[in-house]
C-alpha cells in the first residue's frame, strides 16, 4: 500500500518510517530508547555533570550552572505544552493510516516533541557545564530526536522543533536564572550539606 505524503516533512517521515520496517531488527533497542532510556541517559549525564562541577575552579558556579540544566529541563517542558496547544497539531499515524509505529499511540498533540525537547535543554546545558559531557549529551540527543521519528510518534519538524525550543529557553534564562541558582548554592555551602555543591573546602 502506498500511503500519501502532502509535504516534505510528511515525505521524510514516511522515509524513515520505511527505513523502520526494513530494520525490524533494531525495533527491540529503538522502542524503549525513545521512550525511556534516551531520557534517563540524559538525566545520567546532567547528575555527571553536578558531579564534575563540584571538583570544578569555581565549583559554586559550576554547580549552579549544572542545577539550571535539570531545572531548564521542566521550564521547557512546560514552554512546550503551551505551544503544542496552540498549534494542535494531530500524530503523524492519525494523520496517516497504515504507517509502522512502534509504540503505543498517544492522543496528545505532536509539535514540539517533549522528548525533543528534553534533549535540546540538556543538549545545549551542558555546554555550560562540561565540553565532554556536552559532546555526549548531543550524541544521545539526536538519537533520541530520530529515535522519535523512527518509532513513528513525530514528523521530523516536531523534534527539530522541540530541540530548537529547549535550546532557547536553556540558553535565553541561563544567565539570570544561574545567578539566582548560585545565591542558593552558596548559602548552601555554608552549611554540612557542603559537600554537595564543593567537593573540597576552600583555600
Amino acid at each position: 500500500m502506498t500511503i500519501q505524503a502532502h509535504s516534505l516533512d510528511q515525505r521524510l517521515y514516511l522515509d524513515v518510517n520505511h527505513f523502520a520496517r526494513s530494520t525490524s531488527w533494531l525495533h527491540s533497542v529503538a522502542a524503549p530508547f525513545a521512550l525511556w532510556i534516551g531520557v534517563v541517559i540524559l538525566g545520567a549525564i546532567i547528575i555527571a555533570g553536578w558531579w564534575v562541577a563540584r571538583r570544578a575552579t569555581d565549583p559554586l558556579t559550576a554547580v549552579s550552572k549544572a542545577i539550571w540544566v535539570g531545572v531548564a529541563c521542566f521550564i521547557s517542558l512546560g514552554a512546550n505544552q503551551i505551544v503544542a496547544h496552540l498549534v494542535k497539531r494531530v500524530r503523524p499515524y492519525y494523520a496517516m493510516h497504515g504507517v509502522e509505529v512502534l509504540v503505543a499511540k498517544a492522543h496528545d498533540y505532536t509539535f514540539p516533541s517533549d522528548h525533543a525537547v528534553v534533549a535540546g535543554t540538556v543538549m545545549a546545558g551542558m555546554w555550560l557545564v562540561a565540553k565532554r559531557l556536552a559532546i555526549l549529551a548531543t550524541i544521545v540527543g539526536l538519537l533520541l530526536a530520530f529515535a522519535r521519528v523512527y518509532v513513528g510518534a513525530h514528523y521530523p519538524s516536531d523534534v527539530l522543533g522541540g530541540l530548537v525550543l529547549g535550546a532557547v529557553i536553556c540558553l535565553a534564562l541561563a544567565k539570570p536564572m544561574i545567578a539566582i541558582i548560585k545565591v542558593f548554592v552558596r548559602a548552601l555551602s555554608k552549611t554540612a550539606l557542603r559537600p554537595l555543591v564543593q567537593a573540597k573546602a576552600s583555600t
